[in-house]
């Protein structure tokens, strides 16, 4: 009776296997995961100098892994039977009740610091005004949701080190502490809502010497923002996020440099809402360089935005108090800051990231330059 079992299970295991390993083969492979928001590995070409440095086997062992039939499912699956067994942390990531927060690894100190001297660098380098803003991530704005004895790296660390350095600072940490219990962040997704997003706006303004504005009416564009936090995560079953918008774009100009050469963008890219990234619905996401500019400030002056994506949606309330507002982005952008701010009569200079991009931006130099 346990040999016949035993041969069972082996039937069924390799049955199993084999009609996973033929559907594979029948279904074409994939370019892109719409729910983990990455392009997927695609069949490695053959060469013997790949064989040899090892390089091709693990293209293969990615590309098997990427295409697996029905792996999105199978990732969902995954999450559910590792929280049916008590834990709380998949990839990375959270699940505080209905919202995921990413965990923030310990930094390496040399590079923490290596970036502050760029910021300094920038700062003594140029006489314009320069505002350092370091934007506390969920992790810690919402600590006390962390499951219980949940490690993450302790961000008003890098806040403390940066007052040091003589660089004014957008205190982006106070006003997003003293809203915690309002919906500053997403349930799904790393960023800030809107609604953090314009808290964000106020201390900026403040520090600039700026009234704020009033947040505007608000309008509701998507209920179904399911962010990067869900991607990575396998946490497929949560509520998507609403997404909302509290600046109109009537009357402003946006230029995109995604090519090096000016063309025109929009505040808002509204097909980004029909995809998966629905993120960069704001600004149209990543570029080097954009440019926003609002005539009816006059004489509100040019500011220029050196930052990640954080500031995509901070960008609408900015650009209420000036003239233009320029954003680089030095992932895409290589050439020397200082100079750009000198040719495009810039009058003052925020460098704005979100705590756990800052501490592994390597990129930065281009600060001093």
């Amino acid at each position: 009776m346990q040999k016949r079992y035993a041969q069972f299970i082996c039937i069924l295991f390799c049955l199993f296997i084999g009609g996973f390993f033929a559907l594979h083969l029948i279904l074409p492979d994939r370019e892109k995961s719409e729910v983990e928001n990455r392009t997927l590995q695609q069949a490695p070409r053959f060469s013997v100098g790949a064989v040899l440095d090892g390089s091709f086997m693990e293209d293969v062992e990615t590309y098997i892994a990427d295409q697996f039939p029905m792996r999105d499912e199978w990732t969902g699956v995954k999450a559910r039977s590792e929280q049916a067994i008590g834990k709380r942390e998949f990839g990375g990531v959270y699940l505080c009740g209905d919202t995921l927060i990413a965990r923030v690894a310990e930094p390496d100190a040399a590079l923490v610091e290596k970036n502050l001297g760029y910021v300094k660098a920038l700062a003594e380098k140029t006489e314009l005004p320069v505002y350092l803003g370091l934007i506390p991530s969920a992790a810690e704005v919402w600590r006390d949701r962390l499951p219980e004895g949940a490690a993450s790296y302790d961000q008003r660390l890098v806040l403390e080190q940066a007052r040091s350095i003589g660089v004014p600072l957008v205190d982006y940490d106070s006003v997003l502490n003293d809203h915690a219990e309002e919906p500053v962040f997403y349930r799904t997704d790393h960023h800030w809502t809107t609604l953090g997003a314009y808290y964000g706006y106020t201390a900026a303004a403040r520090a600039l010497g700026l009234d704020p504005e009033p947040m505007g009416g608000v309008r509701q564009v998507s209920d179904s923002f399911s962010g990067t936090l869900y991607s990575t995560s396998g946490i497929h079953w949560l509520k998507p996020d609403t997404m909302e918008i509290a600046v109109e774009e009537e009357g402003l100009k946006v230029t995109s440099y995604r090519t090096g050469k000016p063309e025109a963008g929009a505040l808002y890219d509204w097909s980004k809402l029909e995809g998966k990234d629905k993120y960069s619905f704001f600004l149209g996401g990543n570029q080097p360089l954009c440019i926003v500019e609002n005539p009816a400030v006059q004489e509100g002056g040019r500011l220029l935005i050196i930052r990640d994506s954080y500031a995509d949606s901070l960008t609408p309330f900015l650009v209420q108090n000036f003239e233009q507002v320029h954003l680089l982005d030095l992932r895409y952008y290589k050439g020397s800051v200082a100079q750009y701010a000198q040719e495009n009569g810039i009058d003052a200079v925020l460098i704005s990231y979100s705590v756990p991009n800052f501490i592994e931006e390597k990129n930065m130099a281009l600060l001093g330059q």
